[in-house]
């Protein structure tokens, strides 16, 4: 589904005219406003096998800090292992408090990492810090749960539950013109989270490492 189709659907649930772009109206607007806010919550909610993603960061002597690009900054469930031929290792999260004490307190080597943690971001994607700090080029990849890009085009095909992301939508757009003489607002959010803990419910069945979920 695209983000088109998905505002439409939206627009005729409230019985109102599809449009031709999502920008059409103010209103064919605020629906696509809120798609996007429907698409962040369900992306959220759940770490999607469709999110799954490797970004790599090559390191260089003497420098800590990486901007991990294309990662973002609302990403899960990362590992990260040095992929460099003779030095394959897997890296062990750390909090940034412990290693700026490594880096503050000890005497500071340099080595192939053995650590990482968040450390702030560009304002688009995170930052990651290393500590040893890297010796030499190491290539270290982060194998991440990397939610899409904000929806702009007419042409962006959402690729986590469409769906769920329109019963998502209708019911934020109910509950901001109010009850309309068909579903109440709290129904259509009811009508939501239902569909959205089915969803979860299918991939959980595909991967045993995930434990439950309760909506919030």
């Amino acid at each position: 589904m695209t983000f088109l189709e998905a505002v439409n659907d939206v627009l005729a649930r409230l019985r109102e005219s599809t449009v031709a772009t999502v920008s059409q109206s103010n209103y064919s607007s605020m629906i696509a406003a809120f798609v996007n806010d429907a698409k962040n919550k369900v992306e959220d909610a759940w770490e999607w096998d469709a999110q799954n993603t490797t970004l790599t960061v090559t390191t260089a002597p003497g420098v800590s800090n990486y901007v991990l690009t294309g990662a973002g900054m609302r990403h899960k469930g990362a590992t990260a292992n040095i992929t460099t031929s003779g030095r394959q290792a897997r890296l062990t999260p750390k909090s940034m408090n412990w290693i700026q004490d490594q880096q503050q307190l000890t005497t500071t080597t340099t080595s192939a990492p053995i650590y990482y943690a968040w450390n702030g971001s560009n304002g688009t994607d995170s930052k990651v810090e290393f500590f040893a700090t890297p010796d030499a080029a190491y290539t270290i990849a982060f194998n991440l749960n990397v939610p899409q890009v904000k929806l702009t085009a007419d042409s962006d095909a959402i690729i986590v539950c469409p769906e769920v992301i329109v019963l998502g939508a209708y019911a934020r757009a109910l509950a901001e013109r109010g009850e309309d003489g068909a579903l109440m607002s709290s129904e259509a959010y009811g009508l939501y989270q239902g569909a959205l803990s089915d969803r979860i419910a299918i991939e959980q069945s595909r991967n045993e490492d995930y434990a439950t979920w309760a909506p919030t």
